[in-house]
């Protein structure tokens, strides 16, 4: 297949957040597309399910302000966003220690030390490390050389103790791996995400972000329960023994599905994390704070009605809970839970599990923070997976996509 009629839509496959910014980016340029979606809804990954007055993301998800593509696609006022208390609390066996970011909390931040969290030598590589991230221009930390996280923190000064009480639980939960062999490259990149912006939720869910995006489609774009069943010479042939011809074809799905729709592309692998979800009488914690388990038997926990009351409308607290790979078992849960929150959580009603197989890419250092789309003539690829397992990584690989194939229609 090349780049050929002009009266063809180019066609993508999934509406996740990468294939809702090729679209529209191939749009506004004045391309046709069919954007073609297997579900009853887009998102992909970043879904959200109401049930009995309660919010449900399909998998815990924050959403952070500071990433370049949300400033260039999103009106964050529309979105009714909620913050996060800018840190952390680490559950340890001698009791709760707070972490807070020191650029927007001086004051918790200076009770690091008589909180027993860090020694000054450590708070002196804490802000350097921070300062550069927060102020070198991105594509410094990208030219970085490649290592682990675990070797970026110590090259940096952090030492062992630190890393062992915050580092690695707080990040096993955003790379959903707990030996920090993660792309330090990636980690800077994170990390100064973090410093830059805020981390939040959307008043009606993590699904309102997919949602103000394909509202941005021209009419007739976007089909739903519309699922592909392969590939074929002038397009995709669809579930129900229809054909579409296309301009060009692009896969904007997980590596898993895209693996089958392209047999020849080479795919990673995946992490796997288990949320679930809990209706308590009361709020456990009254603070819109991310809770962290140092001993790691679970990543983290947070009461989400604390940070934006949207997300229970029953009047009972909400609290998510998860915990790495696919095999979390309830009691478990619950019996952590009770230690973390230091309350009794006999009556507390389980009321949803997800566990999200692919939830990220495996991003083990050595890791390419971005790869061409283009896998063939008229052929292309897109997605997280394609870059960094993040929201901005997504929509900067669909983003891609739309350029490549605008070079070609050129």
């Amino acid at each position: 297949m090349t780049v050929g009629d002009g009266g063809l839509p180019v066609v993508i496959i999934g509406a996740g957040l990468a294939g809702l910014a090729c679209g529209l980016d191939l749009a506004a340029a004045g391309i046709g597309v069919q954007i073609l979606e297997a579900s009853d809804a887009p998102g992909g990954r970043m879904r959200t399910d109401e049930q009995d007055g309660f919010l449900f993301d399909r998998g815990f998800q924050v959403f952070n302000t500071s990433y370049p593509q949300v400033k260039r696609r999103l009106d964050r006022h529309a979105l009714q966003l909620r913050p996060f208390t800018p840190g952390v609390l680490l559950h340890t066996a001698a009791g709760r220690l707070r972490f807070a970011d020191p650029t927007r909390r001086p004051r918790q931040a200076a009770g690091m030390i008589r909180g027993r969290l860090a020694g000054p030598a450590d708070l002196a590589a804490l802000a350097g490390l921070s300062a550069a991230d927060m102020l070198l221009p991105a594509r410094m930390i990208i030219r970085r050389p490649e290592r682990t996280t675990q070797a970026a923190l110590t090259e940096a000064g952090i030492s062992a103790e630190l890393i062992e009480l915050l580092f690695r639980p707080f990040l096993a939960g955003v790379f959903l791996e707990d030996q920090l062999q993660t792309s330090g490259r990636f980690f800077h990149l994170v990390w100064r995400s973090m410093l830059r912006g805020t981390l939040t939720l959307p008043r009606r869910g993590m699904q309102a972000v997919p949602g103000q995006l394909a509202a941005g489609l021209p009419d007739g774009a976007l089909r739903l329960d519309t699922p592909v069943r392969h590939l074929t010479a002038d397009g995709v042939a669809l579930a129900d023994g229809t054909e579409l011809a296309a301009r060009a074809v692009v896969v904007a799905t997980g590596p898993g599905e895209a693996g089958r729709l392209l047999p020849d592309l080479e795919t990673g692998a995946t992490r796997t994390v288990t949320t679930m979800y809990y209706a308590a009488p009361e709020p456990p914690l009254r603070e819109p704070t991310l809770l962290v388990d140092t001993e790691r038997r679970i990543l983290n926990t947070a009461v989400l009605s604390e940070v934006t009351p949207g997300y229970s409308a029953s009047g009972r607290a909400l609290i998510s809970a998860s915990a790495l790979g696919d095999a979390a078992a309830e009691p478990m849960m619950r019996a952590r839970l009770a230690e973390l929150y230091q309350a009794d959580t006999t009556d507390w009603e389980h009321l949803k599990t997800y566990p999200v197989r692919g939830a990220l890419p495996d991003m083990t250092a050595p890791h390419p923070l971005s790869r061409p789309c283009r896998v063939g003539p008229g052929r292309y690829v897109c997605g997280d997976h394609r870059a960094t397992g993040s929201v901005q990584g997504a929509l900067a690989s669909g983003t891609r996509a739309a350029r490549e194939i605008m070079r070609q229609v050129s």
